[in-house]
């Protein structure tokens, strides 16, 4: 049996074709102004291979910063257009000012117009015509789900945020016993008789197995899957298709086979990756202390006219191995925040300040941080801290939250860059789940990757 498979581009298939056509029509439109406005700031030339790499690069890094490569955001054409605009003008203003390896000024300045709106119209209008044509359904997977009925919903929920063009089309309940129908809204199911008959007429690429226990399986399901795997049709395992497309490792599902989820990155013991590491903590924590110097004048009357009490507060939090020490903050909340005992930090806290909200935001507020990181406390990148009370907490309801400290707690990290606010325990499990997936695929990359979407949530003035 051989199901017609539609074209489908995958995560990193369409983040790289984002990169690759955003260049392509870049140099294109490059190519269009000289050939019609006598346009010679840059051409497309084997002289000026150099000026041309240093465009790409600039493009690439402040494409990222400004998420023109985030998935979600580039299926919005509002979204879309902001960011376009954001990031061809840091590109070209940075290009402009890096004469050293970049072209001289030209004598007609009416050139530098010419390329701003060239860099924005070209790549604007490969975006339109990648939401028109790459994310219309025709290039969706299309998937059918097998397995047991409990915790459905999570599953089909994560995956369809996570990745709008994966389209879970209905389930299989493969477990002996099934009384009822699965209750899920909008997700059919499928007799398990005719799994091959659904594959066909559904057009299915994947089945996503989602089972606890293989050996609910009923035997019939369990032998057209072996049919279907010898036919080369893809069947994937539902905990690393979540883990791929959420970025998270989903302890949720973990059973008594945890050790196979916890393959943890070898960078953790890497004596080579740990040096850099730490020099580049040593480095930005120096540099991050400078800067708070230059604008501490700022902050002081800040916290004089908006805050009216002391500057900084310290605060006992949990870092590796669970060792407790004392994280110093600007402080941003009211006095006697907490008089009735620790509170879960809320979207729009009341006990916030106004200065207090825009330190946060900011990030300003983390500045003196950099003293735990030069004491080696902390690091620039890693998990947040928490302090010992939640952690006692979460650690009695949450499995494995504990394994976050095995690696030193940073001033941001993965799961501050994926999401916002920790106001609950799902939200906890949610931070957990990013947590350990850091931990687990940790590398300079990822540790790079972090720092630029920090960056971003900076700019876009998304702190907590």
């Amino acid at each position: 049996m051989s199901a017609k498979k539609g074209i489908h581009f995958e995560v990193s298939e369409r983040k790289i074709l984002l990169r690759l056509i955003d260049i392509l029509f870049v140099f294109l439109g490059l190519y269009l102004l000289e050939l019609c406005f006598d346009f010679d700031y840059i051409t497309i030339a084997s002289e000026n291979t150099l000026q041309l790499i240093v465009l790409i690069v600039y493009l690439s890094v402040f494409g990222t910063i400004f998420e023109l490569y985030d998935l979600l955001q580039a299926s919005k054409i509002d979204v879309t257009f902001k960011n376009v605009v954001l990031t061809a003008s840091l590109t070209v203003l940075t290009y402009l000012l890096t004469p050293v390896i970049t072209p001289f000024l030209p004598e007609n300045r009416l050139q530098i117009i010419y390329l701003y709106f060239a860099v924005i119209v070209m790549i604007f209008l490969w975006r339109v015509a990648y939401i028109t044509f790459i994310q219309s359904p025709r290039f969706y997977k299309r998937v059918l789900l097998v397995g047991e009925i409990s915790n459905i919903d999570q599953i089909v929920n994560a995956l369809n945020v996570a990745d709008p063009n994966y389209k879970i089309i209905g389930f299989i309940n493969a477990e002996s016993e099934a009384d009822e129908a699965v209750k899920f809204k909008g997700l059919k199911e499928f007799n398990s008789e005719k799994l091959l008959e659904v594959i066909q007429g559904e057009r299915i690429s994947e089945i996503l197995v989602a089972s606890l226990n293989p050996e609910t399986i009923t035997p019939d399901v369990y032998h057209n899957l072996i049919s279907l795997l010898e036919k080369g049709f893809t069947i994937r395992e539902y905990t690393q298709v979540y883990e791929e497309l959420t970025y998270r490792v989903p302890i949720q599902f973990v059973g008594k086979d945890f050790y196979k989820y916890f393959p943890f990155s070898r960078s953790n013991q890497n004596k080579l990756y740990l040096f850099f590491h730490r020099l580049f903590d040593i480095v930005f924590s120096v540099l991050g202390l400078a800067f708070g110097l230059v604008i501490s004048p700022i902050i002081i009357l800040g916290n004089l006219v908006g805050n009216k009490g002391s500057l900084l507060y310290m605060q006992h939090r949990i870092g590796k191995h669970g060792k407790q020490f004392n994280i110093i903050k600007l402080r941003t909340m009211v006095k006697n925040a907490e008089q009735n005992g620790a509170k879960w930090a809320e979207k729009n806290d009341s006990r916030v300040t106004a200065f207090g909200k825009f330190l946060r935001r900011s990030r300003l507020d983390e500045i003196p941080q950099f003293i735990n990181v030069l004491k080696g406390d902390m690091s620039i990148i890693g998990p947040r801290p928490e302090r010992p009370f939640f952690v006692n907490e979460l650690s009695r309801i949450i499995p494995f939250y504990e394994t976050r400290h095995i690696v030193k707690p940073g001033l941001t990290g993965w799961a501050q860059v994926k999401t916002r606010y920790g106001s609950s325990v799902e939200d906890s499990l949610t931070k957990l789940q990013y947590d350990l997936y850091y931990i687990k695929h940790r590398s300079v990359f990822l540790d790079l990757n972090i720092f630029v979407k920090t960056l971003s949530t900076i700019l876009y003035y998304r702190g907590q």
